[in-house]
């Protein structure tokens, strides 16, 4: 089922720069996003960024000491939103990092919204190549 929905490219970019892992300065890297949340517009007709509800890899270990958990946090319990997180984790053989994709729908969340973040899914998937 498709929304009509449309991607900001603004998303496109976030994506791109999370998933590409350039040679940066010290600064640079401070300013990269660790974690970033999209939500439908006003009108219901665009994803876009979600105001202040982003966590950078330069507030890990300084503002915030868990941040996955930080970022399940700053998800709304009562509506649904996507979401991107840069998670970093240990095997026995390696240290690893994946870039992981989130469609929050909580329980709570209005039935309605449910059905158009569903819908919209396939929409943002396509534009995140890779």
């Amino acid at each position: 089922m498709a929304s009509g929905v449309q991607v900001v490219d603004e998303l496109c970019r976030i994506f791109y720069d999370m998933k590409v892992r350039k040679c940066s300065t010290p600064e640079e890297i401070k300013k990269r996003k660790k974690a970033v949340i999209f939500c439908l517009s006003a009108n219901k007709k665009c994803i876009i960024v979600e105001e202040g509800k982003e966590i950078l890899v330069g507030d890990v270990g300084v503002t915030i000491t868990d941040p996955f958990k930080h970022f399940v946090g700053i998800l709304p319990k009562k509506d649904c939103r996507y979401a991107l997180y840069d998670a970093s984790f240990e095997t026995k053989k390696s240290r690893k990092e994946e870039l992981m994709f989130f469609l929050w729908a909580p329980e709570l969340a209005p039935l309605k919204s449910k059905m158009i973040y569903a819908s919209s899914k396939d929409a943002i998937k396509k534009k995140f190549q890779g």
